[in-house]
């Protein structure tokens, strides 16, 4: 899971995700997988426990293209008038991490 590259708190997608919806056409931004991640790595986020900022780019770049997926394959995951997430997007990318990790095992 990410972390905060100053103070190593576990960060909260949700969160972060959240920190993102009012940039300007966001709405067109998290529907194209590459003006995500584009506008993802360059963004400043703020961690909630130290409250320094940071880019985006310091995080892990899969675990953002999961979260990207994710958001796209369940609608109405954002509920973009009161400018939230409504998935426990953590959750979601722990259970996904697993699943995978159990298809190498079965399959290799």
């Amino acid at each position: 899971m990410a972390k905060c590259p100053l103070c190593g708190t576990t960060l909260n997608w949700a969160e972060l995700i959240e920190q993102m919806l009012p940039i300007d056409d966001a709405q067109a931004i998290f529907k194209d997988k590459e003006r995500f991640m584009g506008a993802f790595e360059s963004f400043v986020f703020k961690c909630p426990n130290c409250g320094e900022e940071f880019y985006g780019g310091n995080l892990p770049r899969k675990e953002a293209e999961k979260v990207f997926d994710l958001l796209n394959e369940f609608k109405g995951s954002i509920d973009w008038e009161n400018r939230r997430v409504r998935l426990r997007l953590n959750s979601l990318l722990a259970l996904d991490m697993m699943l995978e990790q159990w298809d190498k095992k079965v399959k290799g």
